[in-house]
């Protein structure tokens, strides 16, 4: 009796979890928020300022973790299997893992945060013009499209058009959110235009090529040390350290997710101090501020 018990017990758990994963998804009820799954931290504080108390967001990639390297651990993807909606954006660990992460709910709504944005392609070490290559040959996009804030006001947008579609009862909410943000972009944009309007030589050296979008978007020209992920070689250094030397580069940004024993070499080399910026960081108003801070040669950045 006490064994036909347990597996009754058993078979009504399997049961439960069965209708958990295979009906179709509710639109959002009374106060439960919206289970949001996104890859970066930057992303985290895009759906929260459009999705307000609406949403509960969980990041995949955490602080201090590279998206180039990162595996999704096992309590992540069981977390899944809950989610009404993923928000990808194109980062290096997608590619591997978005048709397992689909697979954990095939029920669960994908956003592309790229879905309409003109992609550009990554910039490598080597002079202007030269870009990273994909396996194919082609130019490889730059996915860091979330260091433009006019790029982000149409990721917003789009977003909020998603939201809506998840739980209609709240639209009200989704569009006013996302009026405020973008508002908040358009003022962030005008401080780092003046932030940035004095500057001289627009050119910038950073380690890992995150900041071509911002360059773009503000006037400035990146110039990257790696290539493709990796560090460079004798000739292409020796290049960096006489391009340095030439335009006079007082400092070299790094950012802690990457090795920065190349760009110490180089620093040192040309006189100039590594500065850490971060691309991934999630206080996303304050971060870019900081970063036109640095780039203009000013010691705070708000």
């Amino acid at each position: 009796m006490r064994v036909s018990i347990a597996v009754t017990v058993r078979v009504l758990r399997c049961l439960f979890l069965w209708l958990v994963l295979l009906l179709p998804p509710m639109v959002a009820m009374g106060g439960e928020p919206l289970s949001v799954y996104v890859s970066i931290l930057p992303q985290k504080y895009l759906v929260q300022r459009v999705g307000g108390d609406h949403v509960r967001v969980s990041v995949m990639v955490g602080p201090g973790q590279s998206p180039a390297t990162f595996e999704p651990r096992p309590r992540q993807m069981a977390g899944l299997a809950r989610a009404r909606l993923y928000y990808r954006i194109g980062v290096p660990f997608e590619s591997v893992w978005m048709d397992r992460i689909r697979a954990a709910n095939p029920r669960m709504s994908i956003l592309d945060a790229r879905d309409g944005i003109r992609l550009r392609p990554i910039d490598s070490a080597g002079g202007a013009g030269d870009h990273g290559h994909a396996g194919d040959g082609r130019p490889r996009d730059d996915p860091h499209i979330w260091l433009s804030p006019a790029l982000v006001k149409i990721m917003a947008a789009r977003l909020r058009d998603r939201l809506i579609e998840l739980d209609p009862g709240h639209e009200a909410d989704y569009r006013a959110n996302t009026r405020a943000f973008i508002d908040d972009l358009s003022r962030l944009q005008q401080r780092i235009r003046q932030r940035l309007a004095g500057l001289k030589n627009r050119s910038f050296m950073v380690f890992h090529p995150s900041w071509g979008y911002f360059a773009d978007e503000f006037g400035l020209r990146q110039i990257p040390i790696e290539s493709e992920g990796k560090a460079p070689g004798a000739s292409t250094l020796a290049r960096l350290m006489d391009q340095a030397r030439r335009q006079r580069v007082g400092m070299i940004f790094v950012q802690p997710q990457f090795g920065q024993t190349q760009a110490r070499a180089l620093a040192q080399s040309v006189g100039a101090r590594l500065v850490t910026i971060d691309s991934l960081a999630e206080d996303y108003i304050d971060n870019l501020q900081r970063v036109a801070a640095a780039i203009a040669g000013e010691s705070d950045g708000r």
